[in-house]
């Protein structure tokens, strides 16, 4: 995870209220089981700081989870591992898995069908990045909390 210091913009680990890691066996049903996991996390760590955490806040981070782990089980041998963090300005959403290869978004095109996945979270994310790994990669979206207002330039995706 990148820190403010590097000019990332994400908070550092100890800026975390709340972080959650779980891994999916890349079957049929983890994608919908990823979703779960992160509107329960939201809803837990809501509870536990306080912090309000706006259902439209909950529906994107579960869109964007939905997203990312359906790109891993598709173009991905292996496991799947998700992150979730939770920072009094932010939910961030990470996503590892084995390919090395970088996504990159593709063009808009409304007569597509599917493949449109990094688009949207590109549209609904403050910041994304790709980092390669020793084995694979770790994607991270932040999607900010309504009300705070924080630049978050992250590498952008081509």
């Amino acid at each position: 995870m990148k820190s403010d210091a590097e000019g990332g913009g994400f908070t550092t680990p100890e800026g975390h209220l709340a972080r959650v890691g779980f891994a999916l066996g890349g079957d049929e049903g983890c994608i919908a089981d990823a979703r779960q996991h992160a509107a329960a996390f939201l809803d837990q760590a809501g509870d536990d700081y306080g912090l309000l955490v706006p259902a439209r806040t909950k529906d994107l981070t579960q869109l964007v989870v939905s997203e990312l782990v359906t790109n891993a089980c598709k173009y991905a041998p292996g496991p799947v591992l998700v992150e979730l963090g939770l920072t009094a300005e932010a939910v961030e959403v990470v996503v590892w898995d084995s390919a090395p290869t970088v996504p990159t978004a593709r063009a808009a095109d409304p007569g597509r069908i599917g493949g449109h996945g990094l688009e949207i979270v590109k549209a609904v994310s403050e910041g994304l990045s790709v980092d390669q790994e020793a084995v694979g990669k770790r994607i991270t979206a932040r999607l900010a909390l309504p009300g705070v207002s924080k630049d978050a330039p992250v590498r952008s995706l081509p």
